[in-house]
């Protein structure tokens, strides 16, 4: 295999955020430019709008861009001394979401066949501190943690226990952490929760169909969510 045939070893967000400061470099986008808008830089550079938004993200940790809501994304002086070369800063958050999603969604069905009452007891547990959480505006995050590493470890398998929990830790990355920074909030915290109890109802009537498609259900929206609120529209 040559090397021009070898697949790109950089995640994509590394890959468009290069392509962004190309157009910098190259004076398509001066220092203080608004950029194109999100529809139309994602056509231009041919990605999809979620990788855009990653890559997006991930300049303004760099401090290349700013993203300003409401606004747009700007370039900033800072671009003229970036050096390029855009640094790793965590898992694409889609990618994240997605590898959970066809995941979780295999191994609810294993532990639906499982199930104890004493996990249903604890799910309960983490969705009822999930709410309480989110009334107060505490961050729930390690109750939602709790909740699908539960359900994990009731499909017997270890090694599936882990790589669920590992999955959902990718989300403390620096990217994962900006996006989260940027989106989440009271509103979606409470959606993600009705998803939880559409999950554990599923888990409850001992209905694996139910309860795999309500898994997918919740991570593909929660995906959707925590990249939709990144960027001005």
């Amino acid at each position: 295999m040559t090397d021009a045939k070898r697949p790109d070893p950089r995640r994509i967000y590394q890959v468009v955020a290069d392509d962004i400061r190309a157009l910098i470099r190259g004076g398509q986008l001066a220092v203080g430019a608004r950029l194109p808008a999100e529809r139309d830089l994602a056509a231009q550079l041919g990605v999809s709008r979620p990788s855009l938004r990653e890559a997006l993200v991930a300049l303004e940790i760099e401090g290349v861009v700013e993203i300003r809501l409401g606004s747009g994304v700007y370039v900033t002086s800072a671009a003229e001394r970036w050096p390029g070369g855009l640094t790793v800063l965590g898992e694409s958050p889609s990618e994240l979401m997605h590898g959970r999603m066809v995941i979780e969604g295999a191994v609810i069905v294993l532990a639906c066949a499982r199930m104890a009452p004493g996990t249903l007891l604890a799910l309960r547990s983490a969705v009822e501190h999930m709410r309480a959480a989110i009334a107060e505006g505490r961050d729930p995050l390690d109750h939602d943690r709790s909740f699908h590493v539960a359900i994990a470890r009731q499909s017997g398998n270890g090694l599936l226990a882990r790589i669920v929990g590992d999955l959902f830790d990718g989300r403390h990355s620096r990217l994962s952490n900006r996006v989260s920074a940027r989106s989440e909030n009271g509103e979606t915290w409470s959606a993600a929760l009705s998803e939880h109890e559409a999950i554990l109802a599923a888990l409850e009537g001992n209905d694996p169909f139910q309860a795999e498609a309500a898994m997918r259900r919740h991570l593909q929206q929660s995906g959707e969510r925590w990249l939709n609120g990144v960027c001005a529209p």
